[in-house]
């Protein structure tokens, strides 16, 4: 899939506000400073469609940006962050439950990992959360530059063997590179072919 078109359309806290189209959305979700900001970035081949910072937690609202005139990509607030306050947690986590759960036009939840990591708790959690609830999401692993290649093989594989003592099938697995570009071309390549299926 080839990205002419990239356009910042919204961004609420309320899922009720996003767009009123019957377009396709594909949502990001992580923990915070996982790398969504900059893989969306590269995704869209953009320096700063989506805000980047050093700073974790960023996103706080549900912010949805048009592609090529067809489909939305939504990035998500993160989850998991420790710095903010309990309020503000409980905040973000309605946010982004009411979103996944009500909105018609969720095609796949896109999942970011850092490669780099054990399986995390509020990850796994997260995960059956997402089976307990139906919602098709694939699992995208992050930073995968930062490693050997034979680690990173190793550390996926690890993670899936995990994965695997819960579920007995494992969503599609993409791993990314924001930096080398790592994992474009098949990620896109999966939003095509189920945009041709709808």
């Amino acid at each position: 899939m080839d990205i002419k078109t990239a356009e910042f359309i919204i961004s609420n806290t309320d899922y009720l506000k996003c767009p009123d189209s019957k377009l396709p959305e594909y949502a990001f979700i992580g923990r915070s400073n996982v790398g969504k900001s900059s893989l969306i970035n590269m995704l869209c081949n953009r320096k700063d469609l989506a805000m980047t910072s050093s700073k974790p937690g960023k996103t706080l609202l549900i912010n949805h940006f048009l592609i090529n005139n067809n489909w939305h990509l939504v990035d998500l607030p993160g989850y998991g962050f420790a710095i903010t306050g309990k309020k503000m947690r409980e905040q973000l986590q309605e946010i982004i439950e009411n979103y996944i759960l009500n909105r018609e036009q969720l095609t796949c939840l896109f999942l970011l990992i850092d490669s780099r990591h054990e399986p995390q708790k509020i990850d796994l959690e997260f995960m059956e959360w997402l089976g307990e609830n139906g919602v098709p999401f694939s699992i995208v692993f992050t930073k995968i530059d930062k490693m050997s290649a034979v680690r990173a093989k190793e550390s996926l594989k690890s993670y899936q063997e995990k994965l695997k003592e819960n579920w007995e099938e494992l969503p599609p697995v993409f791993a990314t590179s924001a930096e080398k570009q790592i994992g474009r071309k098949e990620l896109l390549g999966y939003i095509q072919e189920i945009n041709k299926s709808l």
